[in-house]
């Protein structure tokens, strides 16, 4: 069990946490939410002993071992794979070292015979025998082919390496489990076997992350990060947020009623209290005016803009029809005679295959990028806005605050009024509107990015992974705006989620051709003849 007791910390005046006291007990996953730079990094860390509080302590048992998902991709370059994996368990590694290194003594002495002998009794107790297979059998799950098992880090992509540490990780079932967004950089089988791997795990898991679909299949509880605090919920992050909203409206309820009250008994003290027949029943009703205070409902943290986006004009039948398009970047062929119709009212994901691909199309659709072949038309009624992966040509070397930065993107040169208050909605509050383009974060330069596409009023959407860089309350607002929306879409995203609520269509290109099926996201990955459909043309 891990129990943290009056955990305090500051950074100057700023407060992140205080009088956080939790018991996390073994068999539960935890998800921990909160708003961007609320501290949820932060507190992994303190839990990992990788940040010291200023106030309380976090206890273990001594005999209990704790686990953390590495942040550090080049941390093991000239380590082999497998061997990577096995280090996840420092102690196991340390025994198996020296046990190694006296065997390999040209000089056995019987000291060294004894020293053996009680190494290889720790390796028996730590499961040591089982330690390779175990460790091939995470990789494999993970989707990292033998063949790679016994390459050094340094020879396999960042992708892999990122599948490596989360193997380490989970390796040699420790009691306590960090994982600080383990779904980052993971394809969709990775994550379904991350999911499987988490919901039988029988110890205690703390997990951060944006994935909202990952938070649901494998929280049991939710550590809600908040004014400072921490409290636990029981349920998924549905549970939790349907809960929250819940609670919000009916503390509003509550208000409003007392609001209500407050005012007619102001009203009666104003229209009776000359009236020398009713004074005494009006001074009554001041004492009970006096008693009333309405319930303090702290702002939360939590912060969701408002995203909307508007058609200025409704999509005829003809919307686009790409050709045989065909690109080679790199001397690598990304699209290779790509055809197909977009039809009214469809909101295709580019699921799968290859990032690049996906992106390459959406680059040539929207008129950034020319195809070596292959032709593409939109009908005459589209008007298209575009959200690249890449969006820091948008940013860089830009001298000019948000203000004037939107104005650039305004077609009717709205007022200034009028910006701040649209870069309000997209919580740009006060004199944040007054920054640089150019020192926006990541998450800020994808709400401007958006602000933009509002601002045009297109009736056709393009999105290369917009929910990248954004907290759980901009996706979510985001998510809501897209599923809203009135107009046709082609968009890319890794949360899951948000591909199921949104799109009515999926495409994925392989190698040999496209899968286009008229279903949701669940249903593709669910239809049995569409997998078979994709294992012929990826072989």
């Amino acid at each position: 069990m891990l129990t943290v007791t009056n955990i305090g910390l500051r950074y100057g005046d700023r407060k992140l946490f205080e009088d956080v006291n939790i018991k996390f007990t073994p068999g539960n996953c935890y998800g921990l939410i909160g708003a961007n730079g609320a501290g949820k990094s932060t507190f992994l860390k303190i839990l990992s002993g990788e940040v010291e509080a200023q106030t309380g302590d976090v206890h273990m048992n001594k005999d209990e071992r704790m686990a953390i998902l590495k942040q550090n991709h080049f941390e093991y370059e000239e380590h082999e794979v497998l061997k990577v994996v096995i280090m996840g368990h420092s102690r196991l590694y340390e025994v198996m070292q020296e046990k190694d290194a006296i065997y390999m003594k040209e000089d056995f002495s019987d000291e060294d015979g004894m020293r053996a002998a009680e190494l290889e009794g720790e390796f028996a107790e730590l499961n040591g025998w089982e330690a390779e297979s175990e460790a091939a059998i995470l990789l494999k799950g993970l989707g990292i082919s033998e063949d790679l098992h016994t390459k050094k880090m340094a020879d396999i992509t960042g992708g892999e390496k990122v599948k490596v540490l989360l193997a380490q990780a989970l390796f040699g079932k420790p009691d306590v489990l960090l994982l600080d967004e383990p779904t980052n950089h993971l394809d969709i089988k990775a994550i379904q076997w991350l999911e499987e791997f988490l919901i039988n795990f029988e110890n205690t898991v703390i997990v951060v992350s944006h994935d909202r679909h990952f938070l649901n299949k494998v929280c049991t509880h939710i550590a809600d990060l908040d004014y400072g605090k921490i409290q636990i919920y029981v349920g998924n992050y549905d549970f939790w947020y349907e809960s929250s909203q819940l609670a919000s409206r009916l503390a509003s309820d509550v208000n409003r009623k007392k609001e209500e009250k407050i005012k007619e008994l102001q009203a009666f003290i104003a229209r009776f209290s000359a009236n020398a027949s009713k004074s005494k029943q009006a001074t009554s009703r001041k004492k009970l005016l006096d008693k009333i205070s309405l319930d303090d409902i702290k702002p939360s943290s939590r912060r969701y803009p408002y995203v909307n986006f508007t058609p200025e004009r409704e999509i005829g039948n003809d919307v686009l029809r790409v050709e045989g398009l065909t690109k080679t970047i790199d001397g690598v062929k990304v699209l290779d005679n790509v055809s197909f119709i977009m039809n009214k009212d469809d909101k295709i994901a580019l699921v799968g295959g290859s990032e690049i691909s996906n992106t390459t199309l959406l680059k040539i659709v929207s008129g950034e990028m020319e195809p070596d072949s292959g032709t593409y038309k939109w009908g005459i009624t589209t008007s298209q806005a575009y959200f690249p992966r890449d969006n820091s040509s948008y940013f860089e070397g830009v001298d000019m605050n948000l203000v004037d930065w939107l104005r650039q993107y305004s077609p009717n040169d709205q007022t200034e009024s009028f910006l701040r208050g649209f870069l309000g909605r997209m919580l740009f509050s006060g004199e944040e509107v007054m920054k640089k383009a150019s020192v926006l974060s990541g998450g800020e330069k994808v709400r401007c990015m958006l602000s933009k596409m509002m601002l045009s009023g297109s009736n056709i959407l393009l999105l290369d992974d917009p929910t990248n860089h954004l907290d759980l309350e901009s996706i979510t607002a985001l998510n809501n705006g897209l599923t809203n929306f009135k107009g046709s879409m082609i968009f890319t995203s890794h949360d899951h989620q948000f591909i199921e609520t949104i799109a009515n269509r999926i495409i994925e290109i392989t190698p040999k051709g496209l899968v286009d099926k008229q279903m949701t996201y669940d249903e593709y990955l669910e239809d049995a003849t569409v997998q078979q459909q994709l294992a012929e043309l990826n072989s």
